[in-house]
């Protein structure tokens, strides 16, 4: 038996060998600590970060993904320990219907240099790094940061795993469309992936590819796995990089492009899509898929469009009519914000949302 199991365990598991603490062992932690429920065979994982005032962001991320996925979800949700209760009341509240489960997991690092991972960039933002190495289980996986939205079922972006070539582990999508509003190949210190780079808020991953690949990188000809190239990567560059694990993120796929599938800015839309100007041609023609509303813009008034989008969803009771009581009102708040450059292509809010809900109860339709 595994005597006195406390968030220690995770924090140090990292270390210990399988004679000392087996699977067996991981699992009554996780189900102590982690509030693990009972799964299908067959569902999509998806996973999360969690740290500060991020609790009903997170929520309404959850909720976005609920709404019109098809297939199982389970949901893998990295928070800190005094949002842990929360979460469960809120979404043991959830009606569910047997399509919807999860699990909480403490915020971890590998035990010797935890200290380094917390305080980059953002409080817990490297996390995202270490599921490969803590979800061993899990085969493959969507990572998003707690500022996503989902505008169509979740099966959409997951179903790009079956286009991954054999050489790819990973897909993302670019950080900027038109390089002249580009970050990385302006102001960058260090390789980064492409003309623009990459954004790691939509991340998905094949997590087995991931654990059996070895890196190429600059640091040694030999090549390394995950979990042996991410410490010398932060060490190489901490003094270089600004957007800490996404950096990261740049500067191995920049010396193994082979591994990355790219995908469209529709499936990773944020305010510099259209800020400076419409410049994401894809959600022109066919709308948003996912809404990224990073910088905060669901909580200020910098960008209406967006938080009227989030407010939406947000407010929006499972059960309710989809048409009336999210879409209508949501396209009347966005005729408001026209006085924007956001505001002025608000139907790319709205285009892949009204087919979204019309698939849906066509779905529902012909399950009656």
């Amino acid at each position: 038996r595994c005597k006195n199991l406390s968030v220690s365990f995770w924090n140090s598991y990292w270390m210990l060998p399988s004679d000392v603490c087996g699977m067996n062992c991981f699992w009554e932690a996780a189900f102590r600590y982690g509030y693990m429920k009972t799964h299908p065979s067959e569902k999509m994982h998806l996973a999360v970060v969690a740290c500060g005032e991020r609790l009903e962001e997170t929520v309404t991320m959850l909720r976005s993904a609920i709404i019109f996925s098809i297939k199982p979800l389970h949901f893998h949700i990295f928070a800190e320990d005094q949002l842990h209760e929360s979460f469960k009341d809120i979404l043991d509240e959830f009606p569910y219907e047997g399509k919807v489960n999860y699990t909480l997991y403490p915020i971890t690092f590998p035990s010797e240099s935890a200290a380094e991972w917390k305080k980059l960039f953002k409080p817990c933002a490297s996390q995202r790094l270490f599921l490969p190495l803590i979800l061993k289980n899990v085969d493959s996986l969507l990572y998003v940061d707690t500022d996503i939205l989902f505008l169509r079922p979740v099966d959409d972006i997951w179903s790009f795993l079956e286009k991954f070539n054999s050489t790819q582990i990973a897909a993302m999508a670019p950080e900027h469309e038109e390089p002249r509003i580009g970050w990385y190949n302006r102001f960058a210190r260090h390789p980064y992936y492409g003309a623009t780079g990459i954004n790691s808020g939509v991340m998905l991953m094949n997590m087995t590819r991931i654990r059996r690949k070895y890196f190429k990188n600059d640091m040694t000809p030999v090549r390394l796995q995950w979990g042996e190239i991410l410490m010398p990567l932060l060490k190489k560059y901490k003094l270089n990089i600004t957007w800490g694990d996404q950096d990261l993120l740049n500067i191995m796929f920049f010396h193994n492009p082979e591994s990355l599938y790219v995908f469209p800015c529709q499936w990773n839309y944020r305010p510099d899509h259209c800020i400076y100007g419409s410049n994401c041609r894809e959600a022109e023609e066919e709308g948003i898929f996912i809404l990224h509303g990073n910088r905060g813009v669901y909580h200020d008034d910098k960008q209406p469009t967006f938080r009227a989008v989030y407010e939406a969803i947000k407010n929006y009771s499972f059960g309710d009519d989809l048409v009336h009581s999210l879409l209508q009102p949501l396209e009347q708040e966005l005729q408001k914000t026209m006085h924007t450059y956001c505001g002025r292509v608000y139907r790319v809010f709205t285009k892949q949302l009204t087919k979204s809900i019309r698939d849906l109860y066509a779905r529902r339709s012909k399950g009656r």
